[in-house]
């Protein structure tokens, strides 16, 4: 037997579905997938909403958003032996074009370790502080500093390989 939807959740998913599913999307890299990753999410937050209205439903949906993609790469990564490293393809269009630009962006996140996406996509996509980043992913701040640092480096070296944003010799 179906019981009534709380308001205050329904409001909760209508505010807050879109921006998950952008952030969903930056983690996993396909846009089906992040649809169902925070369906899924949505389901589990929606039965433990009368103890996390109040508290941090926005965390504990990532948290779970980050966990879950995780896991699904994870079982669906399959190793392929090769002699030599693959070309990375051209990412596509010209800088200048906006649409181009993020399609570059996310195919260079698309590159990064999964913790290092995470916490980009937390850190600078999300605006998140470093402590929320932490709390969302259950590692320490320090590790989130860490990996901030490398994933932008790592952002910067992908994106300056593919000629979509210049490099300076002094690293800079």
């Amino acid at each position: 037997m179906a019981t009534p939807m709380d308001p205050g959740f329904e409001q909760y998913v209508r505010g807050r579905q879109q921006h998950l599913v952008r952030a969903a999307y930056l983690m996993c890299g396909d846009a089906a997938q992040a649809e169902d990753l925070v369906q899924e999410a949505l389901i589990k937050l929606a039965g433990r909403w009368s103890k996390l209205r109040f508290e941090n439903p926005d965390g504990y949906v990532r948290r779970i958003l980050y966990h879950d993609a995780i896991s699904a790469w994870r079982s669906t990564r399959r190793e392929v032996l090769t002699e030599g490293m693959p070309d990375a393809p051209h990412p596509g269009p010209s800088p200048a074009d906006r649409a181009g630009l993020r399609t570059d962006v996310i195919a260079a996140l698309r590159r990064l370790p999964e913790r290092q996406r995470a916490v980009v996509v937390l850190r600078y996509f999300e605006d998140r502080s470093e402590i929320d980043t932490a709390e969302v992913l259950g590692i320490s701040v320090g590790t989130v500093k860490n990996q901030a640092h490398d994933g932008l480096a790592n952002l910067r070296k992908v994106m300056g390989e593919n000629g979509i944003v210049s490099t300076k010799e002094d690293g800079r």
